[in-house]
């Protein structure tokens, strides 16, 4: 588990402090949600980006001579597997 230092103002504190006391959890608590809250709802966004990045990888250690950046014609594509 990793720590982190925040640096508020008084106000945010203090207000932070009230809304963690009613519902009966810490600042630090709330924190630790919010920011669950965030990266779970940032991930999926992610996620597919990861997945296409493992997905090219094994199709060029499939086959080696693949390239994403080739625009050839369906004769060439054809012509290339004989």
């Amino acid at each position: 588990m990793k720590n982190i230092t925040l640096a508020l103002d008084e106000d945010t504190y203090r207000n932070a402090r009230i809304a963690a006391a009613r519902r009966d959890t810490s600042v630090s608590s709330l924190v630790k949600q919010y920011l669950q809250t965030l990266a779970a709802t940032e991930a999926p966004t992610e996620r597919p980006a990861t997945e296409l990045v493992t997905l090219i990888q094994e199709i060029t250690s499939r086959h080696p001579n693949f390239t994403c950046r080739e625009n050839r014609s369906r004769e060439a594509l054809y012509e290339s597997r004989r």
